[in-house]
This record gives C-alpha cells, structure tokens and sequence, in this order.
C-alpha cells in the first residue's frame, strides 16, 4: 500500500454537521476499500486565492492515508460528484 495525502476545500457555508458528514464519508470510503486513514486534520476555514464559483473562502481538510493506487481513482471521482467540495488534490506521499 502507499501513502498518499488528500487536501480538499468543502464550502464554508455548508452546516457543521454536512461539513462532518462529507468528511466521515471520505474516511469510510478509504477504510471499506482496505486502506487505513492515518489522521484528518480540519483547518478550518481560509481564505482562497482566488474566487472559486463566486466563493471566497472555504473548509479545508487534509486526510493522510494509505491504500491501493486504484483507490485514488474512486475518491477522486467521488469528490468530484459530491456538492459542497470546491476543490480536491491527492498527492503520494
């Protein structure tokens, strides 16, 4: 298995407990697939750079894990389906 980190931005107007929900949905989407979350740290909410979608500040989470490389495939494309995620990036570690 490798190590990978995923940083990804949810919309900071998004309730607390749909913020908690996203992010428990990605830690069980990397567990039921055999992999193991190593720790999930909330930053909280930062400004952006630049405007996303009309948005000026967002959610950041970043979630160290391990797993397979086929893994990676589905959380991006399951990060890219849900509402509420601006932004996702997941780097081998």
């Amino acid at each position: 298995m490798t190590k990978y980190e995923m940083l990804y931005i949810l919309d900071s107007a998004l309730t607390d407990e749909a913020k908690e929900a996203i992010i428990k949905k990605f830690e069980d989407l990397v567990t039921e697939n055999g992999g193991v979350v190593e720790k999930t740290d909330r930053w909280g909410v930062k400004k952006l750079q630049y405007p996303i979608n009309y948005k000026n500040d967002g959610y950041y989470v970043l979630m160290t894990f391990e797993a397979e490389t086929t893994l990676v495939q589905e959380l991006k494309r399951i990060a890219g389906i849900i509402d509420g995620v601006i932004r996702r990036l997941i780097t081998k570690r």
